[in-house]
């Protein structure tokens, strides 16, 4: 993504928790939080001054950096990823009223708060959040591509593959408590690994997989399973389908802003239906289906909706054509702002 950046000609400054003093986040141990975070934000800004600032989390060093903008008057973007209201009830029971209050004041003075879904947006709005855009996902058509799909070799046909946090948000119950042929692979670690681990003897567990390595078992997978009813978007569905792999979900709002029914996936309130339908699209199409959603064009749509960080700046931000980008830090694992310029 920052190479991507650079190629356009922008500078890019990334700023997350990486070089400070951390601490382990509540209930999430893959999860660091800056315990000093202005004072690191001060260190690794310095006298830089951004054409554009965009938030990506709410967390501490998303604060310090909402803070610093507004203290000097700056103008900013924020992002709105991971419904933590409903996350913090289901793992902490915290009131999710409490944490609408706080995501409402976070987000009360952004230029634009950026969300990955129409859905998204109508759900925050009925929270009272305001100056919201959609900003979908897209996914690098290059790194996500069809190959040999011998990465399960010797697995039982056909296979069911799931990819991302293990945590009971994700509902992966609903998925290896199915009764399907082949074989279940699951990749991806979580608070809720151990607990899956010895529920679901049946399945096989990857653990935690480098992106980088994910596309050979995408490609691999007959279908990829997606039981989230809580995700706001899901990219881990378009990187599966870039690699040809359809997708079966329950009928969430995720899967719905990305899946195209009967053609790229199958949506169903009975996931094992979905499973056995999915097995009959054409891989070739789903792959097809998928390269208009690329880092290209969702790079375009983000520079256009970064904000001057002055309202008297005359020009926006200028935008070039050139390969993709995603911004906005890993979602739910680290906390940080961005500043763009």
């Amino acid at each position: 993504m920052q190479k991507l950046l650079v190629s356009w000609g922008h500078e890019l400054v990334v700023i997350s928790p990486q070089g400070a003093r951390t601490v382990r986040a509540p209930s999430e141990k893959g999860l660091r939080l800056a315990i000093d975070p202005a004072s690191h934000l001060r260190r690794q800004l310095g006298d830089f001054v951004p054409d554009a600032m965009h938030i990506a989390t709410e967390g501490p060093l998303g604060v310090a950096a909402r803070s610093l903008a507004m203290k000097r008057g700056w103008r900013y973007t924020t992002s709105f990823h991971t419904v933590f209201p409903e996350y913090l009830r289901m793992r902490m029971g915290i009131p999710a009223g409490w944490t609408w209050r706080y995501m409402r004041w976070f987000h009360k003075h952004s230029q634009r708060v950026l969300v990955p879904t129409h859905a998204m947006r109508t759900l925050l709005a009925s929270h009272g959040l305001c100056n919201m855009q959609v900003w979908a996902r897209g996914v690098d058509a290059r790194a996500f591509a069809p190959d040999d799909g011998m990465a399960l070799a010797g697995l039982p046909r056909p296979i069911h593959l799931s990819v991302g946090r293990l945590a009971r948000e994700k509902n992966l119950d609903a998925f290896l408590s199915l009764d399907l042929p082949g074989s279940k692979v699951v990749v991806g670690s979580g608070p809720d690994e151990a607990r899956l681990r010895r529920r679901h003897p049946d399945a096989v567990f990857l653990g935690m997989v480098p992106h980088d390595r994910l596309a050979p078992l995408y490609s691999a997978a007959d279908v990829f399973v997606f039981p989230s009813l809580t995700d706001t978007f899901g990219l881990v569905m378009l990187e599966a389908m870039a690699c040809g792999t359809p997708v079966a979900a329950l009928p969430g709002e995720a899967p719905q802003a990305v899946v195209e029914e009967g053609v790229t996936g199958c949506l169903d309130a009975d996931l094992a239906r979905a499973c056995h339908a999915a097995l009959s699209l054409d891989r070739v199409t789903v792959r097809e289906r998928t390269l208009g959603r690329t880092w290209e064009t969702i790079a375009l749509a983000l520079l256009g909706a970064l904000t001057p960080l002055r309202a008297a700046q005359a020009q926006a931000l200028p935008q070039e054509a050139g390969a993709g980008i995603q911004c906005g830090l890993p979602e739910e694992r680290c906390d940080g702002s961005r500043v763009v310029r």
